[in-house]
């Protein structure tokens, strides 16, 4: 029985290409019988002959259906299409068939001849095999001619390990399809090449078509031609508006149809209702890339919505990559393009700072701040709906644009968080990315069924993507600005030593305060370095750190200290703050720090705070380098503490996801699908015994439990796991027991046992809940040891969300818990163990018993395997866990998972 056509929508997929165009990949169809036979008609004699390995002249429609009709399960095939009905049309084809052993398959392409070369087949080679391992595949097999050079490339290009015997002519290439780290290098290489191609367009269009440009000023329209026009744009642009013939002095068209050259790019600002019928005449006309600034789709409801989905379908049809919709538009500072494809009156100065607005309303003031500022951008962009290019899309190209140094992001939202979290963790390492997170007073939408699932928030989840990545967070557009410049014109710092050099001390100390806080050191200065500033300054300067030249320091007096603390190997960084006295010198107190700090430009980090209503003296920027200057002192001690901690993040190993020995999935998954077949519903959680069971096949010790019926079965479970015991109820909808008195420890005797047995049913009873209970578990005491939290929970956007934290039943009031976002690296796990406020109780503190804190870590690394395999886990509390000491382990003594099905 073939799959419902629903069912096979998981293999469509929309590809970028090596030329940056895109194609639609979706598994072939019984109705396409007419489109296969219209390709092959379109095929070269040489194309038919390398794929069939001879020359067919003719093809009936009942051998294509042969083709056509397969069962999608020993027989699988994806279709590359392009174009919009009914000028759609097949243009490559790719197919496995499984051989007599069920775990390999043969696996054959056909790409028509104008779209050879492109990448198409690699793209169908990926998908196929993901198909294929699903379906239990582990081998391709292909028989390939001597002559057809590129098939053999694309084998061996692709990352698997390929083994190729030659026999009369004809290649047996043979390899396993696993997806290796390999694998997963080529892909994401391919990945970024294809899409900093597509994204080019957008940056360094030399064609222009304006449609919906105005004569008009103050519109829309009218505003962003005169912007492309007025800030020299080096390429060509043409208005498009049916009723008139002229705008801005240059020749209109009534359609982009008309426009007699090739356009590279098109912006489109029409009435909602009138996008699709320009997108559908870009498509026709050849554009690469269009932008829709024009508003009115899915940010306006449901109809806005359907309206959104048109456009982008008939976008991918055409291969086209489009911006917005309702986004302001770009901007590229570079002199050899000069593009200000926004309606913004303001081009910011020339930089090495790209940024990326969600808002455009914010957008059209971020501009504006950073004019004010001085700080260059290389690139704008908005983004709106985000119906296309993404963020994704575009850090994938700052990633390798020679002009971007430092990117910003300004979000609302994520389109998909595990991409970003992959792509900001690889571009964060050469590149800093910061990013600024509306949104993060919003609790998540999710019922709270666990400790886990209560503390997790879609802001806990964005803030441990963050943190994995290495993303700069801010909490203000003050901080992303203040944090930009001085990532933009300063070295990372090489530790957190701070000096600060000043003329007044009021604003010297709330520095220090600041710095202090926010986990920065001023130490004080060692005497060789007192001495060296007290031969030049007066008795009343001060020397502790801060320095205080007092109010009638020199321009001199500033440079000869700067020097001495810029030359010290214990001072990482200096913070020259300078507030104008009566006799002021500012400009020169600015040139002799630039002058000094110039000489340290590659070493230490030198930030400045001139406090006066004329803002920061020009000469903190001269000579290609720049001094950055923050309004308030506290401005640049937190600027200083994100920059190192960025710094302290690319300098820490990068960790990996550990291949942890021993682990039993098929035995986990068999748990899993067993409770599951035993109950219909949605979610249902999974009995205690199983939770064992299933702990147990991940190598994770639990207390040895045992689930009741009455006090005698309860006495007899006691004596045979030896006393103590505990007592508690068993419940599938009381989350927490102690909250009704269902937990009885340290019991000591069979008859205590089964008095703690019938005390649980008077209290519930007393309640009004008795009828909740489902029997009670006996557990063995697991002696000593501090109580720690270990969770899970499915964030809807961010995938699985892992918790650790000090445990017991005060979790959620004290709430020192720290997220990550699976999968954990070794280097994760670790940082997440270190990361809560009560690590020093783990660690010994004031004497305690240190922790066996690597045990801890491997829980961690377990608990993030077992929800790799096992998909079905929706929450998860493991509360408390008993950690043992050093060499002991832990012990998991009460453990909940909330189990969901899994389409």
């Amino acid at each position: 029985m073939q799959p419902r056509i629903r069912d096979l929508r998981r293999y469509e997929a929309d590809v970028v290409l090596k030329d940056g165009s895109k194609v639609h990949l979706r598994p072939i169809r019984a109705d396409d019988t007419d489109a296969w036979l219209f390709l092959f008609s379109r095929l070269s004699p040489r194309t038919i002959y390398l794929r069939f390995h001879h020359v067919i002249a003719e093809v009936t429609k009942a051998e294509a259906e042969t083709y056509t009709n397969i069962d999608y399960e020993n027989n699988f095939a994806l279709v590359a299409i392009l174009g919009e009905p009914p000028d759609q049309r097949i243009i490559a084809i790719g197919r496995f068939a499984r051989l007599a052993n069920p775990e390999r398959a043969e696996v054959a392409f056909l790409v028509e001849d104008s779209h050879q070369g492109r990448g198409i087949s690699t793209h169908l080679l990926e998908h196929l095999a993901i198909a294929a391992r699903e379906k239990g595949i582990r081998v391709f097999e292909a028989e390939v001619l001597a002559e057809n050079r590129e098939m053999r490339e694309v084998f061996h290009d692709f990352g698997f390990i390929v083994d190729a015997k030659y026999a009369e002519g004809t290649f047996h290439v043979v390899f396993p399809i696993e997806h290796t780290e390999v694998v997963e290098e080529k892909t994401a290489q391919r990945e970024l090449v294809a899409t900093t191609v597509s994204v080019r367009v957008f940056f360094h269009p030399e064609r222009i078509a304006v449609v919906g440009a105005s004569r008009h000023r103050g519109t829309i329209g009218a505003e962003l031609f005169n912007n492309i026009l007025s800030t020299g744009f080096k390429g060509v642009a043409y208005p498009v508006n049916p009723t008139t013939n002229a705008v801005g002095a240059v020749r209109a068209y009534a359609s982009i149809l008309d426009i007699p050259d090739e356009i590279d790019l098109a912006i489109i600002i029409v009435p909602a209702e009138q996008v699709l019928d320009v997108v559908d005449q870009c498509g026709r006309k050849g554009v690469r890339g269009i932008v829709v600034i024009s508003a009115g789709f899915k940010e306006t409801g449901p109809e806005g919505a359907e309206r959104e989905a048109a456009i982008l379908t008939k976008v991918r049809n055409y291969g086209m990559r489009m911006l917005g919709p309702n986004c302001m538009g770009v901007i590229n500072t570079d002199p050899e393009v000069g593009l200000n494809a926004t309606f913004s009156p303001v081009f910011p100065p020339r930089g090495n700072v790209a940024l990326l607005s969600q808002s455009g309303a914010l957008g059209l003031a971020l501009l504006d701040y950073a004019r004010d500022l001085n700080l260059g951008l290389s690139t704008f962009v908005s983004v709106g709906n985000k119906a296309d290019v993404s963020g994704n899309d575009l850090i994938q190209y700052w990633e390798q644009d020679p002009d971007t140094d430092v990117i910003l992001l300004y979000l609302e939202s994520f389109g998909n968080p595990r991409k970003f979290a992959r792509l900001a963790r690889r571009v964060s390492g050469t590149k800093p990315v910061l990013a600024l997170k509306s949104g993060r007073s919003a609790a998540g939408s999710r019922a709270a069924t666990s400790h886990t699932g209560a503390l997790a928030s879609l802001d806990v989840a964005a803030e441990a993507l963050f943190r994995q990545a290495g993303v700069i967070r801010m909490d203000t557009l003050e901080q992303l600005f203040d944090v930009a410049n001085l990532l933009a014109h300063q070295p990372l710092p090489q530790g957190r030593n701070v000096a600060i050099l000043t003329n007044s001390g009021g604003p010297a100390i709330l520095a220090a305060d600041a710095c202090e806080a926010y986990g920065l050191h001023v130490p004080a200065l060692r005497e060789e370095v007192k001495a060296a500033l007290r031969g030049f300054l007066p008795a009343a300067a001060g020397l502790a750190n801060p320095i205080d030249l007092i109010a009638s320091a020199t321009p001199e007096d500033f440079s000869r200290a700067l020097r001495i603390l810029l030359e010290q190997d214990d001072v990482d960084a200096v913070i020259v703050i300078y507030i104008a006295p009566i006799v002021s010198m500012p400009q020169e107190v600015a040139r002799e720090v630039h002058q000094v700090a110039l000489d340290f430009k590659d070493r230490k980090s030198v930030l400045a705070c001139f406090m006066s209503s004329g803002g920061p003296p020009r000469e903190l920027a001269t000579n290609g380098y720049v001094i950055p200057s923050l309004a308030f002192p506290e401005a640049t001690a937190i600027a200083l503490s994100r920059a190192c901690d960025y710094a302290d993040w690319r300098r820490r190993p990068k960790g990996a996801v550990p291949k942890i020995p021993g682990l039993q999935p098929e035995k986990g998954q068999a748990i899993v699908q067993r409770t599951l077949a035993g109950d219909k519903a949605t979610r249902t959680w999974l009995p205690t015994e199983a939770c064992a069971e299933l702990l147990d096949a991940y190598g994770i010790r639990s207390a040895g439990v045992r689930l009741v019926g009455t006090g005698d079965e309860a006495a007899a479970a006691a004596k045979a796991f030896g006393f103590p015991v505990a007592l508690k109820l068993a419940s599938s909808t009381i989350v927490h027991k102690t909250d009704v008195g269902g937990v009885i420890l340290g019991l000591q005797s069979e008859e205590a046992v089964r008095e703690a047995f019938e005390t649980i049913r008077q209290r519930l009873r007393a309640a009004g809940r008795l009828d909740e209970l489902e029997g009670a578990i006996v557990q063995e005491m697991v002696p000593g040891g501090g109580e720690v939290i270990v969770g899970l929970t499915q964030d809807p956007s961010f995938g699985p969300l892992l918790m650790f934290g000090l445990g017991g039943i005060q979790v959620e009031l004290i709430k020192d818990v720290a997220f990550r976002i699976h999968p954990l690296t070794d280097v994760d796990a670790r940082d997440m163990v270190r990361s809560i406020k009560g690590y020093p109780l783990l660690n010994g503190w004031r004497g305690s018993s240190p922790a066996d804190v690597e045990a801890l870590e491997q829980l961690l690394l377990r608990v993030s395997a077992m929800v790799e395999d096992i998909p079905e886990i929706a929450e998860m509390d493991l509360n408390p866990v008993k950690v043992l000491s050093p060499g002991e382990g832990c012990c998991v003594v009460d453990a909940r998972i909330l189990l969901q099905r899994v389409e």
